[in-house]
């Protein structure tokens, strides 16, 4: 009998020890797998107290690296109209979007809400690790993620990627810890990091602001807490750093000095634009308009809002910004016009692709996947002849319910070909031409040679002179041709297909 259960435990043994080396099999083809399950941490790491670097299976097991199989595929794990490498307008896709992944959403995105606690229970999160150990795991599945999916950027806060301590000198080791495993993982591959920002309005510490804080320690800290981001970014070789001032605004202007608020934030970014070229990290700095929420009103309510601050301040050639689609209808605006203002003023450095729901009235982070407002902020992009080292980053989340590893994949292709397409469309637009002609029609008056229009724009007219002008010639009425705006938009759904 002891012979017996000696024999028992030894096969048993061996399962286990088979178990951890082999990754979770895929449930089926039609319905990809989950990821390693999280309650059998063998099958998921190396299981060591201090696990950081070494893997032993997937997170996304049965996904595929995802392919562009072309318009008529059927398959929801391919591209359709992204195809990384084909050149449109003269670029490769991939170099004028520079799609980005945002880590808050994708990976530490548990689907808690107001009203709700969470309801997705990714297997990098298990609850038995400590947080560390969740952290290297979800850098892990991070990297995982951007390969199968192609895309060679990403996005974080620091808080994201690595918890905070007791101390500041903890939180700050724990930051480089996992800072190294995505040093680590990055080799040998393009991915880097898009751009890098510091969480300033999640702790209580930042109930009032952080740049714009009425307290002076906070303002110190938190100026402690970008320079240690800025290293980081520099560190894995971001090319961006992002300012979002989530609580720099405020609530009442009863109990607020206005004045000294503005002036200290820009002293706060004329701080970090000092060390950025000290530290030669060199990186675009980037700023986020955002109008409210969580506070009443924030400083950088829109992007015109923010040029002012730039300009006042003497910022505006340090600085470009980053449109969110969604803080754009916040604001009362369209992407398009807060895309095209930004362009207009030299600004538009990246975008933050995403959309909200029309019925809520709050920052809901859908992916953009509209073929009109895809084709509209691909219009943006070319008609700024790209990003620069900017890119588009998927600042959106999954649904409540959408619960399935798979679900990340879903939303990702469905924005990056929402976006592709639109690119195919915009190109199919500037050949067509009409449009622009369109466009260029109305404004003829002001481009004619030795016409009236062009020397105003020249800045030479005076108010007598054409005061003169009018007397001398016909009442314009006869001139004013209609604006054909249906005519307009008939173009541009006739390039969408």
């Amino acid at each position: 009998m002891r012979a017996f259960i000696a024999i028992l435990l030894a096969l048993a043994l061996a399962a286990r020890s088979t178990r951890a080396a082999a990754p979770p099999a895929a449930k089926s083809a039609k319905e990809p797998a989950g990821s390693c399950p999280s309650g059998d941490g063998a099958a998921c790491s190396d299981d060591k107290p201090n696990f950081k670097g070494e893997w032993y299976g997937e997170f996304f097991p049965g996904i595929p690296k995802i392919k562009y199989e072309g318009p008529d595929s059927t398959n929801p794990l391919a591209f359709r109209y992204y195809n990384a490498d084909e050149v449109i307008l003269g670029k490769k896709m991939k170099d004028w979007f520079r799609f980005s992944v945002a880590y808050w959403h994708t990976f530490r995105g548990d689907g808690s809400d107001p009203f709700g606690s969470a309801t997705k229970n990714w297997s990098w999160e298990d609850p038995k690790l400590d947080p560390m150990q969740r952290a290297f795991r979800a850098m892990h599945a991070n990297f995982e993620f951007l390969d199968k999916l192609g895309v060679e950027f990403w996005c974080f806060h620091d808080r994201d990627i690595a918890p905070e301590g007791a101390t500041l000198e903890e939180t700050n080791r724990n930051l480089d810890q996992v800072a190294e495993v995505a040093l680590e993982l990055q080799k040998g591959t393009p991915i880097r990091p898009l751009w890098v920002t510091a969480q300033l309005f999640k702790h209580p510490r930042y109930m009032h602001g952080a740049g714009s804080s009425p307290n002076a320690s906070v303002f110190a800290y938190a100026a402690a807490q970008v320079k240690k981001c800025m290293d980081v970014a520099q560190l894995l070789g971001s090319s961006n750093y992002l300012f979002w001032g989530g609580r720099e605004g405020y609530s009442s202007l009863l109990n607020t000095d206005m004045g000294m608020e503005l002036d200290n934030l820009a002293s706060f970014m004329k701080l970090a634009v000092d060390y950025n070229k000290r530290s030669g990290f060199k990186a675009t700095m980037l700023l986020e308009p955002k109008p409210q929420e969580p506070t009443k009103h924030q400083y950088d309510w829109d992007v015109a809002t923010t040029v002012s601050f730039l300009r006042k301040y003497g910022l505006e050639g340090e600085f470009k910004v980053n449109v969110e689609c969604n803080h754009a209808t916040l604001s009362g605006h369209s992407c398009e016009h807060e895309l095209e203002t930004a362009r207009i003023n030299g600004v538009l450095g990246n975008i933050d692709a995403n959309t909200g729901d029309p019925q809520v009235g709050w920052d809901t982070d859908e992916f953009l996947t509209d073929p009109r407002e895809c084709l509209l902020v691909a219009l943006a992009v070319v008609r700024n002849g790209g990003l620069g080292v900017g890119g588009i980053n998927f600042d959106a989340k999954l649904r409540r319910e959408s619960t399935s590893p798979a679900d990340l994949f879903y939303a990702h292709i469905a924005g990056m070909d929402g976006l592709a397409r639109g690119l195919r469309s915009v190109a199919r637009l500037i050949e067509d031409g009409r449009l622009d002609k369109l466009r260029a029609g109305r404004y003829a008056s002001w481009t004619e040679k030795g016409g009236i229009g062009q020397r105003i724009r020249s800045g030479k007219a005076t108010l007598e002179e054409l005061e003169k002008w009018a007397l001398s010639n016909p009442d314009p009425i006869a001139d004013v041709a209609s604006g054909s705006q249906e005519l307009a938009g008939i173009y541009l759904d006739m390039a969408m297909r």
